[in-house]
């Protein structure tokens, strides 16, 4: 059985930004419970040479839907600052970023295959093919950025395991 470019990608974005949503939440009522203002997370960094949560959840959307919105008009650059300022700000971001994952068709995704695409970064260029660039790139990128924000979260206590990370399996039906 052949596997489409949507199923390999947008439906693990989907499932990936289920579990970012899910401890996002749980991180925010942990921090309600034990007050702690759950901004105070927002510029939280695991070391001083790694960006913030807030860069981290922002990645998180940028590396998928930010990713397809790329591929099609043939060029990804960096992400832009998070439109909303703290951390519901980046649960909206989420939220939003779900809502226009789940409105991708399979024919849409799947005819971007085989489409040249720059990843471009200050005078640096890099090219791909849509699905090297979503496979290889951006799903990579996306799994780091949402573990770090995940790590940040356990790190300040909030009550997370494996299955808040993992979000909704595709179980057979």
């Amino acid at each position: 059985m052949a596997i489409s470019l949507y199923d390999a990608v947008v439906a693990g974005f989907i499932q990936s930004l289920s579990g970012v949503s899910n401890f996002l939440e749980k991180g925010r009522a942990h921090c309600e419970a034990t007050g702690v203002d759950a901004n105070d997370l927002v510029d939280y960094r695991l070391t001083t040479d790694m960006l913030p949560f807030s860069f981290q959840i922002s990645s998180v959307a940028h590396h998928s839907i930010g990713a397809i919105t790329g591929v099609k008009a043939g060029l990804f650059t960096p992400g832009a600052p998070v439109p909303e300022p703290g951390y519901a700000g980046l649960q909206k971001l989420i939220a939003e970023a779900q809502v226009a994952l789940a409105a991708l068709t399979p024919d849409e995704v799947n005819g971007l295959e085989g489409k040249d695409m720059v990843f471009k970064i200050g005078e640096m260029q890099m090219p791909f093919t849509a699905e090297g660039f979503l496979l290889s790139f951006s799903l990579p990128n996306l799994h780091f950025h949402a573990t770090t924000a995940y790590d940040i979260l356990r790190l300040k206590g909030a009550p997370l395991g494996k299955r808040d990370f993992l979000g909704q399996p595709r179980m057979k039906r």
